[in-house]
C-alpha cells in the first residue's frame, strides 16, 4: 500500500497530473527562459560598463545593446507570463484529480468512518486546504527550478571571474540564515496547532448552521454564538502570536540576504587596491552580486509553502490511507441468485483507534432470505435491525462470519456490481440540490423523461409533484430542504424503484409519512417489488403483517422469526410489541374520535 504520507511534493504533481505531465515540463523550461531574460540585462550592463571603461565610443553599439537590454526584459516577462498560465492550469488538473480521487476514495471505504470524520474538517481539506495548494503547485516547480539552476551557474562563473569575490558575495547569508533558524523553532508546534484550531472553526460553524433551527427554538444563539467567536477568536490568535514570534527573525533575514555590496564593496575594495582585481572584473561582479540573490530569496519563499504543502498534502494521504472495503475489482464469482444469508455475522462500530473501546453491536447473527422472498426486521430501537440491513447493503464489513448473495460471499464481489445489485432506502433520506426530475433519474442515469415521470406515478408521488409550481423541474434546494420529509421520502423510494435492483431494502421508508399516505406508499411498493427480494425495517407492525418471515432483533440477536401468525403463538417478544403496537393504535383513534 503507497504511503502518501511520506511522498514529496513531486510525487503528489507526478501522480495525478494525468497527460498533462508534458505541460509541467514545458512551464519548466519558460520558467528557466524567463529566468534567464531577467538576469542577460545585467551581464549587458557589465559589458556596457566595461566597453565604457575601455575606452569605447561607438554609440551605435550602446544602442544596439540597450535595445537587447529592453528585449530581453520584455522576454522575461512574456516567458513568466506563460509559464505561469501553464503551470496553473496544469495545477488545476492536478488538483481537480486529487478531488476526485479523495471522492472516489470515500466510495470505497465504511460508511462508519465516513460519518465518524467531522464533516467541516473533511469539507475543509476536500475544498479550502486543497485549494490552498494551487498556488504553490503552480510555482513551486517552474520558478523554484528555474530561480535555483541559474543562480547556481551565475555563482560558477562569478568563481571564475575571481573565486575570493565569490566567496565575498555569500558572506553574508550565514547570517540571514542564522537568522531564519529562529523562525523555525516550533514551527511544526505552531503549524499544527493552527490547523488544529481551523478545523475546530470550521467544525462549529458547520455545527451552528446545521443546527440554527434548534438554537432558534430553545433560545440558545448566545451561548451558540459565543462558541463560534471563541472558536474564531482562538484561530486568529494561533496565527498572530506564530506570526508575532517570527517577525524579527524575518525582518532580519530579509535585510541581510540582499545585502550582498555589505561584503562585496570592501573585500573588492581591497583587492583592487591591491591590484589583485581588475577594474573591469570589479564591477561585473558588484552587478552580478545583485542581480543573483534576487532568485535565491524566491527560492527561499517556497520553503514556508513547501513546509505547508506536506502537512496538507499529510491530511489528504491520511484520507487515502483509510481502509477500504474489502473488495475485489472484478466479481470473483457469479452468484447463482438473489437469495441472501448471514453466517455467525459479528459487528461493532469502530468509532476509535483503540479497539477496546468499540462495542459489539451484532452477536453471531443468522439468517436465511429466500429470492423473491418478503422479509421484515422488527425490534427495539438500538437491536440492531439497521446494522444489519446495512451490512447486507455492504455499506460496513462485518467483523466476522460472512454474508452471502446466491451463495457467493460478497467480499468476492466487486462493490461496483454488487450496488447495482441493491436498491437501499433509508429514513434519513438525502437530495442533491437539483430537480426533482434529476433527483429520481440518479437511479437509473439514462432514463428518460418519461420513465422518469413514469415511476413517479407507480410509486404514488406524481400527483404530489405535479402539484408544485415547476413540477419535476422544481428544484429540491440543499438536502431536499424545500420540500417535506413525506416528500423526500417518496421521491427517494421513487428513485430507488427506478434502479429496479433485485435486491430492495427499505429502512424505515415511510417514517415521516401520514397513514393515507403510508397505505398508498405502501401499495404503490407492494407493486413494484415483485420478483424482488425485499427487506423492509418497520416499528409500525402493521405495515409488514403479510411479511413471508419476520426477524425479531432484540440487542443484537435474534429473538424469533417466522410469519406474523407463528410470532404471535409463540408469546415472545413479537406478541408484546404488537399488543402495544395495537393498544397504541387504539388509543390514537380514540383521540381521533374525541376530537
Amino acid at each position: 500500500m503507497t504511503n502518501y504520507k511520506k511522498k514529496s511534493l513531486l510525487f503528489w504533481i507526478y501522480k495525478f497530473s494525468g497527460n498533462k505531465k508534458p505541460a509541467f515540463f514545458l512551464s519548466i523550461i519558460l520558467a528557466v527562459f524567463s529566468v534567464a531574460c531577467s538576469i542577460a540585462p545585467y551581464l549587458i550592463i557589465a559589458k556596457i560598463i566595461s566597453q565604457l571603461l575601455g575606452g569605447v565610443r561607438d554609440w551605435n553599439l550602446y544602442l544596439k545593446e540597450c535595445l537587447w537590454t529592453a528585449a530581453f526584459q520584455a522576454g522575461a516577462s512574456f516567458f513568466h507570463a506563460v509559464s505561469t498560465s501553464v503551470s496553473h492550469l496544469t495545477t488545476f488538473n492536478v488538483l481537480g484529480n486529487i478531488r476526485k480521487a479523495i471522492l472516489d476514495k470515500l466510495t470505497k471505504v465504511p460508511l462508519g468512518s465516513v460519518l465518524n470524520m467531522p464533516s467541516g474538517s473533511l469539507k475543509n481539506t476536500i475544498i479550502e486546504r486543497i485549494d490552498s495548494m494551487e498556488t504553490t503547485l503552480a510555482h513551486i516547480l517552474p520558478e523554484f527550478t528555474s530561480n535555483l539552476l541559474l543562480p547556481v551557474l551565475m555563482f560558477i562563473y562569478m568563481f571564475n571571474l575571481d573565486w575570493r569575490m565569490g566567496f565575498a558575495t555569500l558572506a553574508v547569508l550565514p547570517f540571514a540564515i542564522v537568522a531564519c533558524s529562529f523562525m523555525m523553532i516550533g514551527y511544526e508546534v505552531n503549524f499544527s496547532r493552527t490547523i488544529e484550531k481551523t478545523k475546530i472553526l470550521n467544525d462549529t460553524a458547520v455545527e451552528y448552521i446545521n443546527g440554527i433551527e434548534v438554537i432558534k427554538a430553545f433560545g440558545k444563539s448566545k451561548s451558540s454564538y459565543e462558541r463560534f467567536v471563541t472558536a474564531a477568536k482562538e484561530g486568529a490568535d494561533c496565527f498572530i502570536d506564530w506570526m508575532r514570534a517570527c517577525i524579527w527573525p524575518f525582518t532580519i533575514a530579509q535585510v541581510l540576504a540582499p545585502s550582498t555590496l555589505l561584503s562585496v564593496l570592501p573585500i573588492g575594495g581591497w583587492l583592487y587596491m591591491k591590484g589583485s582585481l581588475e577594474a573591469v572584473d570589479f564591477i561585473k561582479l558588484i552587478i552580478l552580486s545583485i542581480s543573483v540573490i534576487q532568485p535565491l530569496l524566491i527560492v527561499y519563499s517556497y520553503m514556508d509553502d513547501i513546509a505547508k504543502a506536506g502537512v496538507i498534502f499529510g491530511e489528504v494521504g491520511d484520507i487515502f490511507e483509510m481502509e477500504e472495503l474489502n473488495r475485489p475489482e472484478k466479481d470473483l464469482q457469479e452468484p447463482a441468485d438473489n437469495s441472501i444469508k448471514l453466517t455467525d455475522v459479528r459487528f461493532s462500530y469502530k468509532r476509535e483507534k483503540d479497539e477496546k473501546l468499540c462495542k459489539e453491536i451484532l452477536h453471531g447473527i443468522n439468517m436465511e432470505l429466500k429470492q423473491n422472498s418478503y422479509t421484515a426486521f422488527v425490534g427495539p430501537s438500538g437491536s440492531g435491525k439497521s446494522t444489519i440491513a446495512r451490512l447486507i447493503a455492504s455499506l460496513w464489513d462485518v467483523d466476522s462470519g460472512s454474508i452471502e448473495i446466491g451463495g457467493v460471499n460478497i467480499k468476492n464481489l466487486s462493490l461496483e456490481e454488487y450496488n447495482k445489485r441493491i436498491a437501499f432506502v433509508s429514513q434519513d433520506n438525502f437530495l442533491f440540490d437539483m430537480s426533482i426530475r434529476d433527483n429520481i433519474r440518479l437511479g437509473k442515469s439514462d432514463a428518460s423523461d418519461k420513465e422518469v415521470e413514469e415511476i413517479a406515478k407507480k410509486s404514488g408521488c406524481y400527483d404530489f409533484i405535479m402539484s408544485l409550481e415547476n413540477g419535476f423541474d422544481t428544484v429540491t434546494g440543499s438536502s431536499g430542504t424545500h420540500l417535506s420529509g413525506g416528500e423526500r421520502q417518496r421521491i427517494a423510494i421513487a428513485r430507488a424503484m427506478l434502479k429496479d435492483a433485485p435486491i430492495v431494502i427499505l429502512d424505515e421508508a415511510t417514517a415521516y409519512t401520514d397513514p393515507e399516505n403510508e397505505a398508498l406508499i405502501q401499495k404503490s411498493v407492494s407493486q413494484l417489488v415483485k420478483d424482488k427480494t425485499l427487506i423492509v425495517i418497520a416499528h409500525r407492525l402493521s405495515t409488514i403483517r403479510d411479511a413471508d418471515n419476520i426477524y425479531v432483533i432484540n440487542n443484537g440477536n435474534i429473538d424469533s422469526w417466522g410469519s406474523h401468525e407463528e410470532l404471535l403463538k409463540k408469546n415472545g417478544l413479537y406478541k408484546e410489541m404488537w399488543q402495544a403496537h395495537i393498544s397504541g393504535k387504539d388509543k390514537s383513534d380514540e383521540g381521533v374520535e374525541n376530537v
